[in-house]
């Protein structure tokens, strides 16, 4: 039942990162502009602004796209076979794979498709990369992901051992 939820969340969020960057595409880049999207005041925290990324995470592998399809695919497929092995041992871990698993797939559907990935997301309180939600899918996925094997894991693993004595 658990890889049922995983594939449904991950089908739900490749959907929701693909319709935003149609939107993207159509009000941002069509009209050339940068729009505030979170704002305090007259400070802006966060704008829509449309780049395309041909690179891997910070622009790093630039106009490699054949390295970066390549790379991403061999990770997203061995991530999904290790977490598809270890699926009875956390539904928690599990449903966060997902968010890893479609964050990989919504940028890779746009590196085949596109030639890069299309990014929006601009942090405007300091200097950072420009970056979309598939990327927030998979940054907030691997750091829930931490958290659950640095501190729960190791509980979550004696506890079942207690229940089969």
């Amino acid at each position: 039942m658990i890889i049922i939820v995983m594939i449904i969340v991950t089908a739900i969020l490749v959907c929701v990162d693909q319709m935003i960057k149609i939107w993207a595409v159509g009000e941002l880049a069509a009209k050339g502009i940068s729009k505030p999207f979170i704002k305090f005041a007259d400070t802006e925290i966060i704008n829509l602004t449309y780049t395309e990324n041909t690179g891997a995470a910070f622009g790093i592998m630039s106009d490699k796209q054949w390295f970066t399809i390549g790379v991403a695919s061999v990770g997203l497929i061995a991530f999904t076979v290790y977490m598809l092995k270890c699926y009875n041992k956390s539904k928690f871990a599990m449903i966060v794979s997902a968010m890893v698993i479609s964050g990989g797939i919504g940028n890779l559907i746009d590196r085949i498709r596109c030639g890069y990935v299309v990014d929006y997301l601009e942090v405007k309180i300091f200097d950072f990369a420009i970056f979309n939600f598939a990327d927030v899918c998979v940054t907030v996925g691997v750091v829930l992901l931490l958290i659950y094997f640095l501190f729960f894991a190791e509980s979550e693993n004696e506890k079942s051992k207690i229940r089969r004595r």
